[in-house]
């Protein structure tokens, strides 16, 4: 599962990477990952972890990663980005990582 947010994120990063643009495409098509969040309902608590995070380079994909594992306890968030190993949710329990460090 993941958001729209991070979608976008993906796909500017693949940048002119054709390719990969059309295998990100293949994989949502065929159910690999279904893009499940509500934007709207979690606005509160995406604007407080922003806010709280301020100081690192969180941006609203990584936000609402936090949220959806906050709202799915027994998931584990699939990352690149190394400052997933400082956020927490709900405010001090370790993300449970599936990344290249862990």
């Amino acid at each position: 599962m993941t958001c729209d947010a991070v979608l976008a994120e993906a796909w500017h990063l693949l940048g002119t990477a054709a390719p990969s643009r059309s295998t990100l495409a293949t994989m949502h098509r065929d159910g690999v990952f279904l893009s499940d969040f509500d934007f709207e309902t979690n606005a509160p608590q995406l604007w407080k972890l922003l806010a709280k995070y301020s100081d690192l380079p969180m941006d609203l994909a990584d936000a609402c990663l936090v949220r959806m594992s906050e709202l799915h306890p027994d998931c584990q968030v699939w990352t690149t980005d190394s400052d997933f190993r400082i956020y927490r949710r709900l405010g001090r329990k370790v993300i449970p990582l599936l990344a290249p460090w862990t």
